[in-house]
């Protein structure tokens, strides 16, 4: 009885990679005018229908499922669908079509779930790229997308790179789930992130001076400046620069939020942070924010917080004393400032903030610059 069911599995996998098959290829154009809203879900589906019927005989209820597998496959993510409706699970690592892991509550490991094949892993990578009208192709080995549609809760940020650039012969994807309805510093507080004290004094720092926080990967830094944004007056104009869509509102009725656009081989068109900075910069904005700093933006940056803008920002640093310095290293890239000019100016950011394991670590002032030692100055306040 087993292996009739296994058989049977097998059967119904096939029909369906070969239905999305069919519509990754010749009904591509059916496929992009749903997304795109030109064809609604009923339309789109009495559609899969009629092609199931006309291309795929067998009997009505063996069709009525081979549509339901369909719809999920379509409107979900396959395999990885349970994964991505799973609040405990952050993120998603596909190393090879049996190899997925995942990182539930920090903690990596093992899915416990597989691709049946390596041809069934390769079409569902065609398939998302299709879906979020992604090329592929060997000028775009590399690529990172979001999707922050098709699911309620989450926005999806994507990384693809194909075997053209990996050492093994199978795709790599890596999906970082971002919440929509992201938590607000009472939660924050309720889930141990910081205490009551701890938060008040944020929030009175945060709108009084510019704010860098700094720390590894995961470790609460977007989530806690998602929380601390929410806190500004309503009367203050915001303006969010990042790369992909983690940072959102849910509440503030005056934020623009703008993203980069990275160019592609066949698409030169490309809006890096550095250009969406300095067009920012220009919007007659009280508050400037950078989701994540990674480049020559951090120039923008670190000029607008040393002019008097309220700024605040997130970068990766193994420790709050090497925050700043990381900084500066991008500054650098386009500056004709010296090292220790751009230092100096580092002083404009009067609170540093070290995340670590998803809690509000240190917190320190920054007091000024010492030209005897030619280094910034801290107090340590939490």
């Amino acid at each position: 009885m087993k292996n009739i069911k296994t058989e049977q599995d097998a059967v119904r996998t096939d029909l369906l990679q070969a239905l999305v098959n069919d519509y990754t290829t010749q009904k591509q154009q059916s496929l992009m005018q749903m997304r795109k809203g030109q064809l609604s879900k009923e339309a789109f589906l009495a559609e899969a229908a009629g092609h199931i019927a006309t291309y795929y005989p067998s009997t009505g209820e063996g069709q009525k499922k081979l549509l339901e597998d369909f719809e999920q496959y379509i409107f979900g993510y396959s395999r990885l669908s349970a994964l991505i409706d799973d609040r405990t699970v952050s993120d998603i690592r596909v190393v090879s079509y049996d190899n997925i892991r995942i990182k539930r509550r920090g903690q990596r490991m093992a899915a416990g779930v597989a691709f049946a094949s390596p041809r069934e892993y390769r079409q569902f990578i065609d398939y998302i790229a299709t879906r979020n009208q992604v090329n592929i192709s060997n000028l775009n080995a590399i690529q990172r997308f979001t999707d922050n549609e098709s699911h309620p809760d989450f926005i999806l940020r994507f990384t693809v790179s194909m075997p053209l650039v990996n050492t093994y012969s199978e795709p790599y994807l890596c999906i970082r789930k971002v919440p929509k309805i992201f938590p607000q510093i009472k939660e924050l507080i309720d889930q141990e992130m910081l205490e009551r004290d701890t938060a008040e004094l944020l929030i009175r720092r945060f709108r009084q001076g510019s704010t860098l926080i700094c720390g590894g990967n995961s470790s609460g830094k977007t989530t806690l400046l998602n929380a601390l944004k929410e806190t500004l007056p309503n009367d203050v104009a915001v303006l969010v620069a990042q790369q992909a869509d983690e940072l959102t509102t849910r509440f503030h009725p005056d934020m623009m939020f703008l993203h980069s656009l990275p160019g592609t081989g066949e698409q030169q068109i490309s809006y890096d942070l550095e250009h969406i900075s300095i067009a920012g910069l220009t919007m007659d904005v009280d508050f400037f924010i950078i989701g994540e700093v990674k480049g020559t933006e951090a120039l923008y940056l670190l000029n607008a917080a040393y002019t008097g803008q309220l700024c605040a920002a997130t970068i990766h640093a193994p420790s709050a004393d090497r925050a700043p310095d990381k900084l500066v290293d991008y500054a650098m890239y386009a500056s004709r400032y010296s090292r220790d000019e751009l230092m100096k100016m580092m002083d404009c950011f009067q609170t540093l903030i070290f995340m670590e394991h998803f809690r509000v670590k240190d917190i320190f002032e920054c007091k000024g610059w010492d030209p005897e030692r030619r280094s910034l100055i801290y107090e340590r306040i939490f």
